[in-house]
């Protein structure tokens, strides 16, 4: 099982290749923002990784972060807990404004990545 660590939460268990995201909610018990419900559209379940990003991305992730002109955040959402990393969570519910997090996301990545695009010096792999 890899670990999850959340700056200002604490090191969590997290069952291997679950999403970051419900990571966050279930394990971590962070009130992560998902306003698209988890399928790369809204860019509300944003994290800073501290440690252990992942090398690769999906192309859904790669194209919503750039045409949203965002660097040095990935999407939770994307992202599977393959290997243990620390990350920052910088996009939640409180102060956020919002009436809830979002529609809880599938257990799967959505949409399903049909290609994984590699990043330079991240460490783990997400395939």
């Amino acid at each position: 099982m890899p670990t999850l660590t959340v700056e200002g939460a604490g090191s969590f268990a997290i069952p291997d290749n679950k999403r970051l995201v419900l990571a966050l909610e279930d394990e971590a018990h962070i009130d992560q923002l998902h306003a698209c419900g988890g399928n790369a559209r809204c860019t509300t379940c944003r994290v800073e990784f501290v440690s252990g990003e992942p090398t690769k991305m999906t192309a859904a992730e790669k194209a919503v972060l750039a045409m949203k002109g965002l660097t040095g955040v990935r999407l939770s959402c994307q992202i599977l807990c393959d290997h243990d990393m620390t990350v920052r969570a910088i996009s939640r519910l409180a102060g956020s404004g919002r009436p809830d997090a979002g529609k809880r996301p599938a257990d799967d990545i959505q949409p399903r990545p049909v290609e994984w695009i590699d990043l330079p010096g991240g460490a783990g792999s997400a395939s």
